[in-house]
Protein backbone atom coordinates (compact mmCIF):
# COMPACT_ATOMS: atom_id res chain seq x y z
CA UNK A 1 0.00 0.00 0.00
CA UNK A 2 0.90 3.61 -1.14
CA UNK A 3 0.06 6.61 0.34
CA UNK A 4 0.37 9.66 -1.33
CA UNK A 5 0.31 13.58 0.41
CA UNK A 6 -0.31 16.43 -1.94
CA UNK A 7 0.73 19.75 -0.28
CA UNK A 8 -1.13 23.25 -1.46
CA UNK A 9 -0.49 26.69 -0.11
CA UNK A 10 -1.61 29.86 -1.46
CA UNK A 11 0.04 32.31 -3.75
CA UNK A 12 0.92 35.04 -1.45
CA UNK A 13 3.06 32.18 0.77
CA UNK A 14 5.55 31.56 -2.38
CA UNK A 15 9.07 32.37 -2.20
CA UNK A 16 8.62 32.31 1.82
CA UNK A 17 11.08 30.22 4.09
CA UNK A 18 10.03 26.68 5.09
CA UNK A 19 9.75 25.83 8.50
CA UNK A 20 10.59 22.97 9.74
CA UNK A 21 9.96 21.41 13.47
CA UNK A 22 9.75 18.19 15.06
CA UNK A 23 6.39 16.50 15.99
CA UNK A 24 4.93 13.10 17.35
CA UNK A 25 3.93 10.90 14.65
CA UNK A 26 0.55 10.33 13.03
CA UNK A 27 -1.23 7.98 12.03
CA UNK A 28 -2.54 7.80 8.12
CA UNK A 29 -3.66 4.53 7.33
CA UNK A 30 -4.34 1.31 8.88
CA UNK A 31 -6.08 -1.91 7.59
CA UNK A 32 -7.65 -4.25 10.06
CA UNK A 33 -8.31 -7.52 9.01
CA UNK A 34 -7.84 -11.55 10.72
CA UNK A 35 -7.38 -14.61 9.01
CA UNK A 36 -10.75 -15.76 10.43
CA UNK A 37 -12.39 -13.51 8.14
CA UNK A 38 -10.94 -15.24 4.76
CA UNK A 39 -13.64 -16.42 3.30
CA UNK A 40 -15.68 -12.82 3.51
CA UNK A 41 -12.29 -11.11 1.14
CA UNK A 42 -11.87 -11.54 -2.47
CA UNK A 43 -8.51 -12.32 -3.64
CA UNK A 44 -7.37 -9.67 -5.91
CA UNK A 45 -4.25 -8.36 -7.16
CA UNK A 46 -2.10 -6.35 -5.60
CA UNK A 47 -3.69 -2.50 -6.04
CA UNK A 48 -2.31 1.24 -5.59
CA UNK A 49 -5.14 3.10 -3.04
CA UNK A 50 -4.68 7.11 -3.11
CA UNK A 51 -6.25 9.20 -0.26
CA UNK A 52 -5.92 12.50 0.29
CA UNK A 53 -5.10 13.99 3.81
CA UNK A 54 -5.15 17.39 2.86
CA UNK A 55 -9.03 19.16 2.93
CA UNK A 56 -10.78 19.17 -0.20
CA UNK A 57 -10.08 22.59 -1.64
CA UNK A 58 -12.21 24.76 -4.94
CA UNK A 59 -11.79 27.91 -6.85
CA UNK A 60 -14.57 30.02 -7.81
CA UNK A 61 -14.59 34.16 -8.69
CA UNK A 62 -17.29 36.72 -7.93
CA UNK A 63 -18.45 40.24 -9.18
CA UNK A 64 -18.77 42.40 -5.87
CA UNK A 65 -21.12 45.33 -7.02
CA UNK A 66 -18.16 48.62 -6.41
CA UNK A 67 -18.83 50.62 -3.15
CA UNK A 68 -18.49 54.82 -4.24
CA UNK A 69 -17.16 56.60 -0.81
CA UNK A 70 -18.11 60.25 -1.03
CA UNK A 71 -16.95 62.71 1.80
CA UNK A 72 -19.91 64.77 2.92
CA UNK A 73 -19.73 67.31 5.62
CA UNK A 74 -23.15 68.27 7.99
CA UNK A 75 -24.67 71.94 7.04
CA UNK A 76 -26.03 73.62 10.16
CA UNK A 77 -29.12 76.10 8.53
CA UNK A 78 -32.00 77.30 10.55
CA UNK A 79 -35.53 75.36 9.69
CA UNK A 80 -38.52 74.33 10.50
CA UNK A 81 -40.71 76.65 9.12
CA UNK A 82 -44.35 76.81 8.75
CA UNK A 83 -46.04 75.73 5.76
CA UNK A 84 -47.17 78.94 4.05
CA UNK A 85 -43.04 80.20 4.56
CA UNK A 86 -40.58 79.45 2.16
CA UNK A 87 -36.88 79.19 3.97
CA UNK A 88 -35.46 79.99 0.75
CA UNK A 89 -37.39 83.49 -0.02
CA UNK A 90 -35.54 86.22 2.02
CA UNK A 91 -38.34 88.19 2.73
CA UNK A 92 -40.69 85.58 3.71
CA UNK A 93 -37.85 85.05 6.38
CA UNK A 94 -37.18 88.19 7.71
CA UNK A 95 -41.00 88.81 7.67
CA UNK A 96 -42.13 86.13 9.47
CA UNK A 97 -38.65 86.75 12.46
CA UNK A 98 -40.08 90.15 13.00
CA UNK A 99 -43.67 88.59 14.05
CA UNK A 100 -41.85 86.31 15.29
CA UNK A 101 -40.10 88.37 17.33
CA UNK A 102 -43.32 89.97 18.66
CA UNK A 103 -44.55 86.80 20.46
CA UNK A 104 -44.15 87.17 24.21
CA UNK A 105 -44.40 82.98 24.46
CA UNK A 106 -41.31 82.82 21.73
CA UNK A 107 -39.88 86.01 24.09
CA UNK A 108 -39.68 83.68 27.35
CA UNK A 109 -38.40 80.69 25.17
CA UNK A 110 -35.55 81.89 23.81
CA UNK A 111 -34.72 83.52 27.26
CA UNK A 112 -34.93 80.00 28.87
CA UNK A 113 -32.70 78.14 25.77
CA UNK A 114 -30.46 81.05 26.31
CA UNK A 115 -29.36 79.29 29.78
CA UNK A 116 -29.12 75.94 27.96
CA UNK A 117 -27.27 77.46 25.15
CA UNK A 118 -24.30 79.29 27.56
CA UNK A 119 -23.69 75.83 28.80
CA UNK A 120 -23.07 74.10 25.88
CA UNK A 121 -20.82 76.84 24.53
CA UNK A 122 -18.58 76.81 27.73
CA UNK A 123 -18.40 72.82 27.21
CA UNK A 124 -17.13 73.26 23.42
CA UNK A 125 -14.62 76.15 24.95
CA UNK A 126 -13.49 73.32 27.32
CA UNK A 127 -12.88 70.18 25.32
CA UNK A 128 -12.53 72.21 21.57
CA UNK A 129 -14.67 69.36 19.60
CA UNK A 130 -14.08 71.84 16.37
CA UNK A 131 -10.55 71.15 15.94
CA UNK A 132 -9.29 71.60 13.05
CA UNK A 133 -6.19 69.83 12.09
CA UNK A 134 -3.37 70.79 9.55
CA UNK A 135 -4.85 74.22 9.39
CA UNK A 136 -1.89 75.68 8.82
CA UNK A 137 -0.72 73.87 5.40
CA UNK A 138 -2.10 75.42 2.45
CA UNK A 139 -2.22 73.14 -0.44
CA UNK A 140 -0.74 75.30 -3.72
CA UNK A 141 -1.96 73.78 -6.95
CA UNK A 142 -0.18 76.34 -9.12
CA UNK A 143 3.22 75.06 -10.05
CA UNK A 144 0.73 71.38 -11.45
CA UNK A 145 -0.04 71.93 -15.04
CA UNK A 146 -3.12 71.87 -15.95
CA UNK A 147 -4.70 69.03 -18.07
CA UNK A 148 -7.75 66.90 -18.80
CA UNK A 149 -8.49 63.32 -19.88
CA UNK A 150 -11.68 61.81 -21.23
CA UNK A 151 -13.67 59.31 -19.23
CA UNK A 152 -16.53 58.32 -21.36
CA UNK A 153 -18.61 58.51 -24.50
CA UNK A 154 -22.66 58.70 -24.77
CA UNK A 155 -23.34 58.16 -28.53
CA UNK A 156 -26.89 59.19 -29.73
CA UNK A 157 -28.56 55.86 -30.42
CA UNK A 158 -30.77 57.36 -33.05
CA UNK A 159 -30.14 56.91 -36.83
CA UNK A 160 -30.56 60.72 -37.43
CA UNK A 161 -27.89 62.17 -36.10
CA UNK A 162 -28.70 65.37 -34.20
CA UNK A 163 -27.03 67.60 -31.93
CA UNK A 164 -27.07 68.02 -28.06
CA UNK A 165 -28.08 71.13 -27.50
CA UNK A 166 -28.13 71.06 -24.07
CA UNK A 167 -27.09 69.25 -21.07
CA UNK A 168 -28.46 69.40 -17.49
CA UNK A 169 -26.26 67.38 -14.78
CA UNK A 170 -28.74 65.82 -11.92
CA UNK A 171 -28.11 67.65 -8.46
CA UNK A 172 -26.68 64.19 -7.36
CA UNK A 173 -24.15 64.56 -10.35
CA UNK A 174 -25.15 60.70 -11.31
CA UNK A 175 -26.61 61.21 -14.52
CA UNK A 176 -26.83 63.59 -17.61
CA UNK A 177 -30.23 64.87 -19.22
CA UNK A 178 -29.45 65.51 -23.15
CA UNK A 179 -31.82 67.33 -25.37
CA UNK A 180 -31.43 66.15 -28.98
CA UNK A 181 -32.69 68.08 -31.43
CA UNK A 182 -31.76 69.52 -35.68
CA UNK A 183 -30.49 72.96 -34.99
CA UNK A 184 -29.54 74.36 -38.34
CA UNK A 185 -32.02 76.58 -40.42
CA UNK A 186 -33.42 74.88 -43.00
CA UNK A 187 -31.95 71.48 -42.37
CA UNK A 188 -32.93 68.95 -45.62
CA UNK A 189 -33.56 66.32 -42.80
CA UNK A 190 -36.66 68.74 -41.33
CA UNK A 191 -38.54 68.54 -45.19
CA UNK A 192 -37.52 64.56 -45.50
CA UNK A 193 -40.18 63.95 -43.18
CA UNK A 194 -41.11 64.11 -39.28
CA UNK A 195 -38.10 64.73 -37.10
CA UNK A 196 -36.96 62.22 -34.86
CA UNK A 197 -38.75 63.22 -30.89
CA UNK A 198 -36.09 60.88 -28.64
CA UNK A 199 -33.69 62.68 -26.26
CA UNK A 200 -32.38 60.71 -23.48
CA UNK A 201 -30.95 60.29 -19.34
CA UNK A 202 -27.73 58.61 -19.40
CA UNK A 203 -26.41 57.44 -16.30
CA UNK A 204 -22.48 58.01 -15.56
CA UNK A 205 -22.29 53.51 -14.66
CA UNK A 206 -23.08 52.69 -18.05
CA UNK A 207 -22.39 54.99 -21.15
CA UNK A 208 -23.62 52.41 -23.95
CA UNK A 209 -26.75 52.71 -23.78
CA UNK A 210 -29.47 55.30 -22.40
CA UNK A 211 -31.35 54.90 -18.90
CA UNK A 212 -34.40 56.75 -19.68
CA UNK A 213 -36.26 57.37 -22.84
CA UNK A 214 -37.66 60.83 -23.06
CA UNK A 215 -40.83 61.16 -26.04
CA UNK A 216 -42.25 64.74 -26.08
CA UNK A 217 -44.68 65.80 -29.14
CA UNK A 218 -41.87 67.86 -30.61
CA UNK A 219 -37.89 67.82 -30.32
CA UNK A 220 -36.56 69.09 -27.48
CA UNK A 221 -34.33 71.90 -27.49
CA UNK A 222 -33.59 72.05 -23.69
CA UNK A 223 -33.84 69.88 -20.31
CA UNK A 224 -33.73 70.55 -17.06
CA UNK A 225 -33.98 68.66 -13.67
CA UNK A 226 -35.93 70.63 -10.78
CA UNK A 227 -33.53 71.49 -8.03
CA UNK A 228 -35.61 70.09 -5.20
CA UNK A 229 -37.46 67.49 -6.97
CA UNK A 230 -34.81 65.53 -8.63
CA UNK A 231 -36.63 63.25 -10.98
CA UNK A 232 -38.89 66.02 -12.44
CA UNK A 233 -37.90 67.57 -15.47
CA UNK A 234 -38.88 70.55 -17.57
CA UNK A 235 -38.47 70.93 -21.34
CA UNK A 236 -38.61 73.14 -24.07
CA UNK A 237 -40.07 71.65 -27.36
CA UNK A 238 -38.82 72.90 -31.56
CA UNK A 239 -42.04 73.77 -32.03
CA UNK A 240 -43.11 76.52 -28.60
CA UNK A 241 -45.07 73.80 -25.94
CA UNK A 242 -43.19 73.62 -23.04
CA UNK A 243 -43.78 70.07 -21.13
CA UNK A 244 -42.99 68.54 -17.79
CA UNK A 245 -41.35 64.84 -17.21
CA UNK A 246 -41.59 62.48 -14.05
CA UNK A 247 -38.73 59.88 -13.86
CA UNK A 248 -40.13 58.47 -9.95
CA UNK A 249 -41.75 55.37 -11.73
CA UNK A 250 -39.90 52.47 -11.17
CA UNK A 251 -38.24 50.76 -13.81
CA UNK A 252 -39.91 52.93 -16.92
CA UNK A 253 -37.19 52.54 -19.54
CA UNK A 254 -39.83 55.04 -21.49
CA UNK A 255 -40.88 58.35 -20.22
CA UNK A 256 -43.57 60.16 -21.87
CA UNK A 257 -44.25 64.10 -21.18
CA UNK A 258 -47.01 63.98 -17.99
CA UNK A 259 -48.25 67.64 -18.83
CA UNK A 260 -47.97 69.09 -22.16
CA UNK A 261 -48.76 73.41 -22.73
CA UNK A 262 -51.33 74.01 -25.29
CA UNK A 263 -50.29 75.50 -28.77
CA UNK A 264 -52.56 78.57 -28.33
CA UNK A 265 -51.32 79.60 -25.18
CA UNK A 266 -47.11 78.81 -25.91
CA UNK A 267 -44.85 80.38 -27.38
CA UNK A 268 -44.54 80.87 -31.34
CA UNK A 269 -41.09 80.16 -31.95
CA UNK A 270 -38.92 77.07 -30.04
CA UNK A 271 -38.18 77.26 -26.60
CA UNK A 272 -34.41 77.48 -26.02
CA UNK A 273 -34.38 77.60 -22.42
CA UNK A 274 -36.24 77.17 -19.31
CA UNK A 275 -35.03 77.48 -15.44
CA UNK A 276 -36.92 76.44 -12.24
CA UNK A 277 -38.12 79.17 -10.12
CA UNK A 278 -37.89 78.90 -6.21
CA UNK A 279 -41.74 78.90 -5.19
CA UNK A 280 -44.09 78.41 -2.13
CA UNK A 281 -45.14 74.92 -3.76
CA UNK A 282 -41.72 74.30 -6.33
CA UNK A 283 -43.87 74.19 -9.10
CA UNK A 284 -42.86 77.34 -11.11
CA UNK A 285 -40.18 77.58 -13.97
CA UNK A 286 -39.99 80.18 -16.40
CA UNK A 287 -39.42 79.36 -20.59
CA UNK A 288 -37.67 82.42 -23.12
CA UNK A 289 -38.46 81.97 -27.17
CA UNK A 290 -37.21 83.89 -29.85
CA UNK A 291 -40.74 85.45 -30.59
CA UNK A 292 -39.55 87.40 -27.78
CA UNK A 293 -41.50 86.26 -24.57
CA UNK A 294 -40.53 85.10 -21.18
CA UNK A 295 -43.07 83.17 -19.71
CA UNK A 296 -43.97 81.60 -16.39
CA UNK A 297 -45.89 78.36 -15.73
CA UNK A 298 -46.94 76.49 -13.06
CA UNK A 299 -46.51 73.06 -13.85
CA UNK A 300 -49.51 71.73 -12.10
CA UNK A 301 -51.72 73.14 -15.15
CA UNK A 302 -50.21 74.23 -18.36
CA UNK A 303 -53.25 75.32 -19.88
CA UNK A 304 -52.29 78.46 -20.22
CA UNK A 305 -49.18 80.50 -18.58
CA UNK A 306 -49.06 82.36 -15.25
CA UNK A 307 -50.31 85.84 -15.53
CA UNK A 308 -46.49 87.32 -15.57
CA UNK A 309 -45.62 87.43 -19.23
CA UNK A 310 -42.69 89.25 -20.06
CA UNK A 311 -41.60 91.34 -23.50
CA UNK A 312 -38.28 91.90 -24.25
CA UNK A 313 -37.92 95.22 -25.75
CA UNK A 314 -35.47 97.58 -25.93
CA UNK A 315 -36.05 101.49 -25.44
CA UNK A 316 -37.42 101.75 -29.07
CA UNK A 317 -39.52 99.31 -28.35
CA UNK A 318 -38.02 96.99 -30.97
CA UNK A 319 -38.85 93.15 -29.87
CA UNK A 320 -35.62 91.11 -28.62
CA UNK A 321 -35.46 87.50 -29.38
CA UNK A 322 -34.52 85.14 -26.29
CA UNK A 323 -32.14 82.69 -26.80
CA UNK A 324 -31.08 81.62 -23.61
CA UNK A 325 -32.03 82.56 -19.82
CA UNK A 326 -30.05 81.74 -16.70
CA UNK A 327 -32.11 82.03 -13.13
CA UNK A 328 -30.36 82.48 -9.64
CA UNK A 329 -32.75 82.56 -5.99
CA UNK A 330 -29.48 85.02 -4.98
CA UNK A 331 -30.21 87.17 -7.65
CA UNK A 332 -33.67 88.41 -5.79
CA UNK A 333 -36.20 87.35 -8.59
CA UNK A 334 -33.96 89.04 -11.59
CA UNK A 335 -33.77 86.63 -15.21
CA UNK A 336 -30.95 86.95 -17.17
CA UNK A 337 -31.99 86.64 -21.30
CA UNK A 338 -29.01 86.61 -23.98
CA UNK A 339 -30.87 88.00 -27.36
CA UNK A 340 -30.86 86.93 -31.05
CA UNK A 341 -29.41 90.54 -31.52
CA UNK A 342 -26.41 89.92 -29.41
CA UNK A 343 -27.47 92.01 -26.62
CA UNK A 344 -28.44 91.19 -23.17
CA UNK A 345 -31.59 92.15 -21.23
CA UNK A 346 -32.03 91.60 -17.16
CA UNK A 347 -36.11 91.47 -16.23
CA UNK A 348 -36.67 92.43 -12.99
CA UNK A 349 -40.04 90.21 -11.53
CA UNK A 350 -39.98 92.47 -8.44
CA UNK A 351 -41.06 95.67 -10.60
CA UNK A 352 -43.78 93.73 -13.18
CA UNK A 353 -45.38 96.83 -15.23
CA UNK A 354 -42.34 99.69 -14.00
CA UNK A 355 -40.38 101.14 -16.50
CA UNK A 356 -37.29 99.00 -14.96
CA UNK A 357 -39.02 95.60 -15.57
CA UNK A 358 -36.83 95.06 -18.53
CA UNK A 359 -33.51 96.65 -18.60
CA UNK A 360 -31.38 96.24 -22.00
CA UNK A 361 -27.37 96.39 -21.59
CA UNK A 362 -24.97 98.31 -24.44
CA UNK A 363 -26.54 97.37 -27.60
CA UNK A 364 -23.31 99.30 -29.34
CA UNK A 365 -20.27 98.24 -30.42
CA UNK A 366 -19.06 96.34 -26.92
CA UNK A 367 -22.53 93.99 -27.63
CA UNK A 368 -21.92 90.48 -29.31
CA UNK A 369 -21.65 90.16 -33.31
CA UNK A 370 -24.07 87.08 -33.49
CA UNK A 371 -26.50 85.65 -30.95
CA UNK A 372 -25.88 84.74 -27.00
CA UNK A 373 -25.82 81.33 -26.98
CA UNK A 374 -25.35 81.19 -23.06
CA UNK A 375 -25.20 83.28 -20.37
CA UNK A 376 -24.36 82.33 -16.64
CA UNK A 377 -23.59 84.27 -13.56
CA UNK A 378 -20.34 83.76 -11.55
CA UNK A 379 -21.62 81.27 -9.11
CA UNK A 380 -19.31 82.80 -5.77
CA UNK A 381 -20.36 86.61 -6.95
CA UNK A 382 -23.44 86.86 -8.51
CA UNK A 383 -23.45 90.33 -9.32
CA UNK A 384 -21.52 89.87 -12.38
CA UNK A 385 -22.80 87.17 -15.22
CA UNK A 386 -20.86 85.82 -18.32
CA UNK A 387 -22.13 85.97 -22.08
CA UNK A 388 -21.00 83.35 -24.71
CA UNK A 389 -21.54 84.62 -28.83
CA UNK A 390 -19.84 85.54 -31.95
CA UNK A 391 -15.51 84.37 -31.36
CA UNK A 392 -15.65 85.96 -27.83
CA UNK A 393 -16.82 85.25 -23.70
CA UNK A 394 -17.81 88.55 -22.24
CA UNK A 395 -17.55 88.91 -18.26
CA UNK A 396 -20.49 91.68 -17.49
CA UNK A 397 -21.96 93.95 -14.25
CA UNK A 398 -25.30 94.46 -13.36
CA UNK A 399 -24.41 98.21 -12.73
CA UNK A 400 -22.52 98.75 -15.77
CA UNK A 401 -23.91 98.57 -18.96
CA UNK A 402 -21.03 97.43 -21.45
CA UNK A 403 -18.98 94.22 -20.02
CA UNK A 404 -16.09 95.11 -17.89
CA UNK A 405 -13.89 92.01 -19.53
CA UNK A 406 -13.93 89.83 -22.68
CA UNK A 407 -11.79 87.09 -23.92
CA UNK A 408 -9.94 87.54 -27.02
CA UNK A 409 -10.97 86.80 -30.18
CA UNK A 410 -10.40 83.23 -30.92
CA UNK A 411 -10.63 81.50 -34.19
CA UNK A 412 -13.78 79.43 -34.47
CA UNK A 413 -17.30 80.82 -32.91
CA UNK A 414 -18.04 80.20 -29.17
CA UNK A 415 -20.46 78.01 -29.12
CA UNK A 416 -21.47 77.51 -25.24
CA UNK A 417 -19.60 78.30 -21.78
CA UNK A 418 -20.19 78.18 -17.86
CA UNK A 419 -18.46 79.06 -14.47
CA UNK A 420 -16.58 76.25 -12.43
CA UNK A 421 -18.79 76.06 -9.29
CA UNK A 422 -15.55 75.30 -7.25
CA UNK A 423 -13.33 78.17 -8.70
CA UNK A 424 -14.68 81.69 -8.80
CA UNK A 425 -12.20 82.01 -11.36
CA UNK A 426 -12.60 79.47 -14.06
CA UNK A 427 -14.96 79.15 -16.80
CA UNK A 428 -15.14 76.96 -19.80
CA UNK A 429 -15.87 77.51 -23.21
CA UNK A 430 -16.85 75.34 -26.47
CA UNK A 431 -15.73 76.10 -29.66
CA UNK A 432 -16.94 75.10 -33.41
CA UNK A 433 -13.50 73.59 -33.98
CA UNK A 434 -14.31 70.81 -31.47
CA UNK A 435 -11.92 72.45 -29.25
CA UNK A 436 -12.80 73.16 -25.58
CA UNK A 437 -10.81 76.09 -23.56
CA UNK A 438 -10.13 76.62 -19.94
CA UNK A 439 -10.22 80.29 -18.90
CA UNK A 440 -8.17 80.79 -15.29
CA UNK A 441 -8.72 84.47 -14.53
CA UNK A 442 -7.56 84.10 -11.00
CA UNK A 443 -4.04 83.39 -12.29
CA UNK A 444 -4.00 85.07 -16.23
CA UNK A 445 -6.41 87.22 -18.50
CA UNK A 446 -4.83 87.54 -21.42
CA UNK A 447 -4.14 84.04 -22.61
CA UNK A 448 -6.24 80.61 -22.62
CA UNK A 449 -4.98 78.44 -19.41
CA UNK A 450 -5.47 74.99 -21.44
CA UNK A 451 -7.36 73.97 -24.52
CA UNK A 452 -8.75 70.43 -24.85
CA UNK A 453 -9.72 68.85 -28.62
CA UNK A 454 -13.15 66.98 -27.87
CA UNK A 455 -14.28 66.24 -31.09
CA UNK A 456 -13.97 66.92 -35.18
CA UNK A 457 -17.57 67.93 -35.04
CA UNK A 458 -18.88 71.48 -33.78
CA UNK A 459 -18.96 71.53 -30.19
CA UNK A 460 -22.84 72.39 -29.24
CA UNK A 461 -23.34 72.02 -25.38
CA UNK A 462 -21.41 72.15 -22.52
CA UNK A 463 -22.10 71.87 -18.36
CA UNK A 464 -19.61 71.29 -15.49
CA UNK A 465 -20.64 68.65 -12.71
CA UNK A 466 -21.95 69.80 -9.74
CA UNK A 467 -21.99 73.08 -6.94
CA UNK A 468 -20.10 74.36 -4.27
CA UNK A 469 -21.76 72.45 -1.83
CA UNK A 470 -21.21 69.03 -2.96
CA UNK A 471 -17.46 69.13 -3.93
CA UNK A 472 -18.08 69.76 -7.96
CA UNK A 473 -16.49 70.65 -10.46
CA UNK A 474 -13.80 67.38 -12.08
CA UNK A 475 -16.61 66.38 -14.38
CA UNK A 476 -17.28 68.40 -17.63
CA UNK A 477 -19.56 66.99 -20.06
CA UNK A 478 -19.76 68.70 -24.18
CA UNK A 479 -21.54 67.58 -26.71
CA UNK A 480 -21.17 68.10 -30.42
CA UNK A 481 -23.32 68.58 -33.67
CA UNK A 482 -23.01 64.67 -34.00
CA UNK A 483 -24.98 63.93 -30.73
CA UNK A 484 -21.83 62.72 -29.01
CA UNK A 485 -21.37 63.40 -25.25
CA UNK A 486 -17.53 63.42 -23.92
CA UNK A 487 -17.39 63.64 -20.66
CA UNK A 488 -13.76 65.34 -19.41
CA UNK A 489 -12.07 65.03 -15.81
CA UNK A 490 -9.86 68.31 -15.60
CA UNK A 491 -7.31 68.37 -12.98
CA UNK A 492 -7.08 69.50 -9.79
CA UNK A 493 -5.13 72.37 -10.60
CA UNK A 494 -8.40 73.48 -12.42
CA UNK A 495 -11.10 72.17 -10.33
CA UNK A 496 -9.65 72.74 -6.55
CA UNK A 497 -10.23 76.75 -4.96
CA UNK A 498 -6.65 78.70 -4.28
CA UNK A 499 -6.14 80.09 -1.07
CA UNK A 500 -7.95 83.73 -1.07
CA UNK A 501 -9.32 83.04 -4.89
CA UNK A 502 -12.73 83.91 -3.80
CA UNK A 503 -11.91 86.97 -2.08
CA UNK A 504 -8.91 88.35 -5.16
CA UNK A 505 -11.14 87.55 -7.80
CA UNK A 506 -14.28 89.30 -6.17
CA UNK A 507 -11.89 92.04 -5.89
CA UNK A 508 -10.63 92.27 -9.84
CA UNK A 509 -14.16 92.21 -11.13
CA UNK A 510 -15.32 95.25 -8.62
CA UNK A 511 -12.37 96.95 -9.61
CA UNK A 512 -12.50 96.40 -13.36
CA UNK A 513 -16.63 97.36 -12.92
CA UNK A 514 -15.36 100.47 -11.33
CA UNK A 515 -12.78 101.28 -14.07
CA UNK A 516 -15.66 100.33 -16.77
CA UNK A 517 -18.03 103.07 -14.82
CA UNK A 518 -15.54 105.92 -15.17
CA UNK A 519 -14.67 104.99 -18.58
CA UNK A 520 -18.66 105.02 -19.39
CA UNK A 521 -18.92 108.80 -17.48
CA UNK A 522 -16.20 109.77 -19.45
CA UNK A 523 -18.00 108.78 -22.95
CA UNK A 524 -20.82 110.63 -21.31
CA UNK A 525 -19.06 113.83 -20.34
CA UNK A 526 -17.06 113.90 -24.45
CA UNK A 527 -20.32 113.41 -25.70
CA UNK A 528 -22.23 115.75 -23.54
CA UNK A 529 -19.60 118.31 -24.44
CA UNK A 530 -19.49 117.62 -28.60
CA UNK A 531 -22.96 118.39 -28.52
CA UNK A 532 -22.12 121.67 -26.38
CA UNK A 533 -20.37 122.26 -29.24
CA UNK A 534 -22.20 121.04 -32.10
CA UNK A 535 -24.98 123.59 -30.83
CA UNK A 536 -22.59 126.70 -30.28
CA UNK A 537 -20.82 125.92 -33.90
CA UNK A 538 -24.65 125.89 -34.56
CA UNK A 539 -25.61 129.15 -33.38
CA UNK A 540 -22.30 130.60 -34.31
CA UNK A 541 -23.16 129.30 -38.11
CA UNK A 542 -26.53 131.01 -37.93
CA UNK A 543 -25.30 133.91 -36.48
CA UNK A 544 -22.63 134.33 -39.23
CA UNK A 545 -25.58 133.18 -41.82
CA UNK A 546 -27.63 136.37 -40.76
CA UNK A 547 -24.34 138.99 -40.79
CA UNK A 548 -23.97 137.98 -44.26
CA UNK A 549 -27.52 138.07 -45.02
CA UNK A 550 -27.67 141.61 -43.68
CA UNK A 551 -23.99 142.20 -45.78
CA UNK A 552 -26.11 140.83 -49.10
CA UNK A 553 -28.64 142.70 -48.58
CA UNK A 554 -26.80 146.29 -48.24
CA UNK A 555 -24.90 145.04 -50.93
CA UNK A 556 -28.03 144.71 -53.55
CA UNK A 557 -29.78 148.39 -51.82
CA UNK A 558 -26.41 149.73 -52.65
CA UNK A 559 -26.25 148.04 -56.04
CA UNK A 560 -30.36 149.16 -56.90
CA UNK A 561 -29.49 152.52 -55.80
CA UNK A 562 -26.53 152.50 -58.33
CA UNK A 563 -28.83 151.17 -60.99
CA UNK A 564 -31.24 154.05 -60.46
CA UNK A 565 -28.87 157.32 -60.36
CA UNK A 566 -27.23 155.59 -63.55
CA UNK A 567 -30.88 155.23 -64.88
CA UNK A 568 -31.15 158.90 -63.85
CA UNK A 569 -28.48 160.21 -65.32
CA UNK A 570 -29.09 158.59 -68.36
CA UNK A 571 -32.30 159.98 -68.46
CA UNK A 572 -30.96 163.74 -68.26
CA UNK A 573 -28.53 163.34 -70.75
CA UNK A 574 -31.00 162.31 -73.35
CA UNK A 575 -33.28 165.29 -72.12
CA UNK A 576 -30.08 167.76 -72.61
CA UNK A 577 -29.48 165.78 -76.24
CA UNK A 578 -33.27 166.38 -77.40
CA UNK A 579 -32.96 170.22 -76.15
CA UNK A 580 -29.58 170.74 -77.73
CA UNK A 581 -31.25 169.16 -80.85
CA UNK A 582 -34.76 171.02 -80.59
CA UNK A 583 -32.46 174.38 -80.41
CA UNK A 584 -30.58 173.43 -83.43
CA UNK A 585 -33.52 172.65 -85.50
CA UNK A 586 -35.41 175.53 -84.04
CA UNK A 587 -32.55 177.93 -84.97
CA UNK A 588 -32.30 175.94 -88.82
CA UNK A 589 -35.82 176.50 -89.70
CA UNK A 590 -35.38 179.98 -88.75
CA UNK A 591 -32.52 180.70 -91.22
CA UNK A 592 -34.31 178.69 -94.10
CA UNK A 593 -37.75 181.14 -93.68
CA UNK A 594 -35.50 184.02 -93.38
CA UNK A 595 -33.44 183.11 -96.80
CA UNK A 596 -36.81 182.28 -98.51
CA UNK A 597 -38.45 185.40 -97.88
CA UNK A 598 -35.81 187.86 -98.97
CA UNK A 599 -36.31 189.23 -102.51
Amino acid sequence: MEVLLQYSKKRREFGEHCEFSDGPAQMLESTMCSHDDDDKFVVRQPTISRLEAAPVMAEHEVNTDSVVHRSQGLKHAEGGWPENVDGSEAEQVERYLKKAGKDAKIKSTMVQLGFVVDTCLKQNNTVDIYEEYFKDEEVDLSAEPPSARGLAVFRDPNATKRAACKIHWHPEGTRLAVAYSVLQFQDPRMMGGRLPMKSYIWSLANPNAPERTLIPQSPLMCLRYHHKLTDVLVGGCYNGLVCVFDARAAGAAVLTAERTSEVETSHHDPVYDAFWVQSKSNSTFASVSTDGQLMLWDMRNLARPLDDVYELKDSSGRLLGGSCLEYNPEANGKFLVGTEQGGMALVNTKKKGGKDTVRVFDTGASKHHGPVYQVQRNPFHTKFFMSVGDWTAKVWSEDNHTPIMSTRFSKASVTAGCWSPTRAGVFFTARADGVTDVWDYYHRQSAVAYSHKVSDHPLSSLAVQGSPQDGGGRLVAVGDASGTVSLLEVSESLSTAQHNEKTNVGNMLEREAVREKALEQRAAQLAKAAKAAERSASKAAASAGEGKEDEMAEVLRSVDTEFLRLIKDAEQDDDEAYADDYEEESRGGAAAAAAAGAP
